[in-house]
């Protein structure tokens, strides 16, 4: 039995030896793992930790529930005033802007205490939030002012506003409120933030980096400017206005194409650009062979947002095109007699 013991000995220590060398780095990796996990819970408990205080301050025009167990004949709701103060019995006017409603109840109580009660216990709810708006205009399908609890990213807010319009620019415009910022004591602001920043639709969008899509703070607005418009009209088969997609350039044989051509009763040698002046509102229009440069005779133009081609009616084709339209019908009803 000892010998047997003895011999067995080498190989279970070989075994174990085997075993330390596998499971080594499987531990270590799994360590590593944990840590990184750690740190990962660190920084979101760190993070929401923030949000929660900037999401409970109280500013101008907030609407108050509050509550005194010890007396609730003294419960009250009551409005944040513009200059930041409620009005309470007993007390008067107590300042609340700037404050969680936590730091709040500490100096009802502190006031309580000194002259009415000896251990009283105060409750404040945030009943009403308007003191954190964020303003969304331009080519979004809800324009409109939303009340935000502490930050949300641009793809939020605009998810807010129900997403772009059909004639949405390529660019978010965000018009930091620095101002008011500040008056609601949300800190955490840099004042090279404040300004307009610019940040490209089609990167929010499609990109898998999140860097664009940054946060929107209250008192911020976010404008999504409106992409241009040019408009075909007249003899085509499809009139209407196109969206530049981007922003881009359209020529006017591109405009022409996408309202899939000019018709049999067109003057296409008569089309015509009318443009408009932003800054005069003075239209001019401007005379376009179209013929010409389908020839490669005339450089193609290229348009502008909102401007207008125009493709006339040919009085001769279309007389040409009723008689043709005319003669077909009788040689029909010919053919059909006879047979």
């Amino acid at each position: 039995m000892l010998a047997l013991l003895v011999q067995a000995t080498p190989a279970f220590a070989q075994g174990r030896a085997t075993t330390s060398k596998q499971s080594g780095p499987q531990l270590q990796a799994a360590a590593d793992i944990n840590q990184r996990l750690q740190t990962a819970r660190e920084k979101l408990a760190a993070s929401i930790a923030a949000t929660q205080a900037v999401d409970s301050r109280i500013g101008p025009d907030d609407l108050l529930n509050i509550a005194i167990f010890e007396a609730p004949e003294l419960n009250s709701t009551v409005r944040v005033s513009a200059g930041g103060e409620i009005s309470l019995q007993l007390l008067g006017a107590v300042h609340a802007a700037g404050l969680t409603p936590l730091e709040l109840e500490l100096a009802l109580q502190i006031l309580l205490r000194r002259t009415y009660m000896k251990d009283p216990h105060v409750s404040v709810f945030i009943q009403e939030l308007q003191s954190h708006p964020v303003s969304v205009v331009g080519a979004v399908k809800m324009p409109g002012v939303f009340q935000i609890r502490g930050t949300k990213t641009v793809i939020e807010v605009l998810s807010m506003a129900q997403g772009l319009a059909d004639d949405a620019g390529d660019t978010v415009l965000i018009m930091r409120g620095g101002e008011k910022a500040e008056a609601g004591n949300l800190g955490g602001r840099d004042a090279q933030q404040d300004g307009i920043e610019e940040i490209n639709l089609k990167s929010l969008l499609e990109s898998s980096n999140s860097s664009s899509n940054v946060s929107v703070r209250p008192g911020d607005i976010v404008k999504v400017p409106r992409a241009g418009i040019v408009y075909v009209v007249g003899e085509v088969n499809k009139p209407g206005g196109f969206v530049l997609q981007n922003n881009e350039s359209i020529s006017v044989l591109q405009a022409l194409a996408l309202a899939q051509g000019a018709t049999h009763t067109s003057s296409i040698s008569h089309a015509r650009i009318i443009r408009t002046d932003s800054a005069t509102g003075k239209r001019t229009e401007i005379p376009m062979n179209l013929g010409k440069i389908f020839s490669g005779k005339r450089p193609d133009a290229l348009l502008q947002p909102k401007d207008i081609v125009f493709v006339p009616n040919s009085a001769a084709k279309s007389v040409l095109f009723r008689g043709s339209e005319a003669a077909l019908q009788t040689a029909a009803g010919v053919a059909i007699y006879k047979w």
